[in-house]
């Protein structure tokens, strides 16, 4: 199964030559999901080959860096003859001013478009093996961000151990390890628990979108395979972090060390460090034992399952 996320748009507010403002694009098993819709998204998009196949749209808060590439995303789609529905979800009390502000751009697409108010703990999407989960972030607007997360698989089937008790080479092994007994000719009963092991852990990426660190956070992402956590400052602009509601690198690396993450990529870079997040990347390893990185616009990450199948 597919999990994969490409880094549209790293940096923060300001645009600089290497790095877009925010937008990830998620595609999980060809459902392509986008997270945050910055300035020049579309161009972005088909820069790094993502597609427009985009069905839900999960805007972690209206501040323009985060936003402003919407219109531009619509007329895109509709130029190209879309005609399945989009869904973008924002943050509570946030409907109202992103439709004004879709209007105001004078974007009008043919097909749907539907605005879905999240709040913390909603489930913003909920497909048959994962959903995508909202939680409160704090920032200096209503703001939240986004947890992916897969339902468990089932366990290994032990096929050796079936065929000891005299299962037959078949249908009864499927279902078996889809959960319901069989019986043998001879009329004994085997239960899935005799052939089947526990259930496995499903993949989980976090996106905290702009915040501070917050324990909200840490207990969306307890055990993610990737935390995608705001880091707009170094050590050296602490103070501004804290006074904008935005997180430093070391901060964003505590968190992922607190939620025992396997990953953590630092976004929502500072213009004011273009082209150097070295100090970014040594603070954070500092504070987090895990694999740390800052990706690059167009980069892609792929996320692998937990035990490795």
């Amino acid at each position: 199964m597919t999990l994969r996320a490409t880094f549209l748009g790293t940096g923060g507010a300001v645009p600089t030559t290497e790095r877009n403002p925010p937008a990830i694009a998620v595609n999980r098993e060809g459902d392509q999901l986008l997270f945050d819709c910055a300035e020049g998204t579309q161009r972005q998009m088909m820069r790094f080959g993502t597609g427009f196949g985009v069905s839900h749209l999960f805007v972690t808060h209206t501040h323009g860096d985060h936003v402003y590439g919407i219109p531009g995303l619509l007329d895109t789609l509709d130029f190209n003859d879309r005609e399945d529905a989009l869904t973008i979800h924002v943050p509570p009390g946030k409907k109202g001013e992103l439709r004004e502000f879709v209007d105001a751009a004078g974007a009008r697409p043919s097909f749907p478009l539907r605005l879905n108010e999240v709040r913390d703990g909603s489930v913003a999407l909920r497909r048959d093996d994962y959903e995508v989960r909202a939680f409160e972030v704090t920032h200096r607007t209503s703001a939240v961000g986004y947890a992916l997360v897969e339902d468990d698989r089932k366990g290994r089937f032990d096929r050796e151990k079936a065929e000891e008790l005299g299962v037959p080479v078949g249908p009864k092994f499927s279902r078996l390890h889809e959960g319901e007994s069989v019986e043998l000719d001879d009329g004994t009963v085997i239960d899935p628990e005799q052939v089947v092991g526990e259930s496995r852990p499903g993949r989980k990426i976090v996106y905290s979108g702009d915040t501070r660190p917050i324990e909200r956070t840490v207990d969306m992402a307890e055990g993610a395979d990737l935390l995608i956590h705001d880091a707009t400052f170094a050590d050296d602009r602490a103070d501004r972090a804290q006074k904008t509601a935005h997180a430093t690198a070391r901060e964003a690396a505590g968190i992922a060390s607190r939620a025992n993450v396997h990953r953590l990529a630092l976004l929502h870079v500072s213009s004011r460090y273009t082209g150097d997040v070295g100090a970014h990347l040594r603070e954070a390893r500092e504070a987090f034992d895990g694999d740390v990185f800052a990706p690059d616009d167009g980069q892609t990450v792929e996320v692998p399952y937990p035990d490795g199948e």
